[in-house]
């Protein structure tokens, strides 16, 4: 006579959910900013011994506080937002391009040159000239990856990441060719005086032109993706390549076209910040955004629209670090482990959207 042997279930159980209604996920992310906001202020209190209010409201000071910083604020969240755009493509293709920095980097040198190299060209066509080279440059810089990807399987991720690299020396070399004044390592403010290839003033704002290019741009991907034949392609390449196949899909068509569109915006992305903001060029002038774009492009789950949500809550929690690190004397980590309080909780409210948790002794459907 056999023994059966017996297996205990175990006390909880993680499950994929297939669906949760859009006001169920909107409580669930209200629930976790409201926890980090609590757990925050338990931090502020034990660690600095300050009022939480004061120092929430510092945040939004250095976010809103005057007319100049509220333009700011949305002169950051332009060319986040436009990166995050540049990666929804790529990402909803499960394409993980990791190379929006080094894409954004190669297009704000391409305008760097332009502004440098070209005098004297009527404005439109100076500005023609460094849409179209920023265009062509981040383009170039994520077709690559796309080809071998394409061709010969290769891991985007490290391939992206790697071109990362590259675009960093090439920068560096860039910098160390147009260096002014001499010796300074720096390419300082382009045309300072004439202020030739400077998005101009529109309504009275500097950076309004910004605001409206990154607008459309997040139009445009809306559209692109819901919408179009080429969005419905990227969606079934997205879901299952054997599947896009069959349906008579070139897979490794999608591929290349996708990523020559996400590096092309990426590289649009590094015009704006250099003709539209920082007016120069450096290793920094990414500084770090192709990265927390990514955050921005997964959780908005690629949807064009909802990335402005997103990307205003971290350009705030940005913001309103330096302000809280100025007005409190604080050093940096303190202001920004706040902010890594609050990513934390939304992050993984992320968690709870897509798996549920099943307790031992309770059906599917009670869970």
């Amino acid at each position: 006579m056999t023994e059966q042997a017996s297996v205990k279930e175990p006390f909880i159980r993680i499950a994929k959910r297939n669906h949760m209604p859009f006001w169920q996920t909107a409580v669930v992310r209200a629930i976790a900013l409201a926890l980090s906001l609590i757990v925050s202020a338990l931090v502020i209190f034990m660690i600095v011994k300050m009022n939480p209010l004061d120092v929430y409201g510092a945040i939004f000071d250095g976010a809103f506080g005057t007319e100049r910083r509220i333009w700011i604020t949305m002169r950051d969240m332009a060319v986040l937002l436009s990166l995050g755009i540049a990666l929804a493509p790529a990402f909803k293709m499960k394409f993980w391009n990791i190379g929006a920095e080094g894409q954004m980097l190669m297009g704000g040198c391409a305008t760097a040159a332009c502004m440098i190299y070209s005098k004297n060209l009527p404005t439109w066509m100076i500005f023609a000239l460094m849409i179209a080279a920023s265009l062509v440059a981040g383009a170039v810089w994520g077709v690559v990856p796309a080809i071998f990807k394409a061709r010969f399987n290769t891991n985007e991720t490290l391939f992206t990441l790697m071109m990362n690299y590259v675009a960093i020396q090439i920068t560096s070399y860039c910098v160390a060719l147009w260096e002014n004044p001499f010796g300074s390592n720096t390419v300082g403010i382009i045309n300072r005086t004439t202020k030739y290839g400077w998005f101009p003033a529109l309504f009275g704002q500097q950076y309004m032109l910004n605001v409206l290019i990154v607008l459309g741009l997040t139009i445009f991907m809306y559209i692109y993706l819901k919408c179009s034949k080429h969005g419905y392609e990227i969606a079934v390449v997205g879901d299952s390549e054997n599947t896009a196949r069959y349906a008579g899909i070139s897979v490794n068509r999608v591929i290349i076209r996708t990523m020559l569109l996400s590096g092309a915006i990426a590289g649009l992305t590094g015009f704006v910040a250099v003709s539209g903001a920082s007016h120069t060029i450096s290793t920094n002038t990414a500084g770090g955004r192709g990265f927390t774009a990514i955050i921005i492009a997964w959780l908005s789950k690629f949807n064009s629209f909802v990335m402005i949500a997103v990307t205003l809550l971290l350009v705030v929690l940005e913001r309103g670090a330096e302000e809280i690190a100025s007005r409190f004397s604080l050093n940096n980590y303190a202001s920004q482990m706040i902010t890594g309080i609050i990513l934390f909780f939304i992050l993984g409210s992320e968690f709870f959207i897509n798996y549920r948790l099943i307790f031992r002794g309770k059906s599917k459907k009670e869970a």
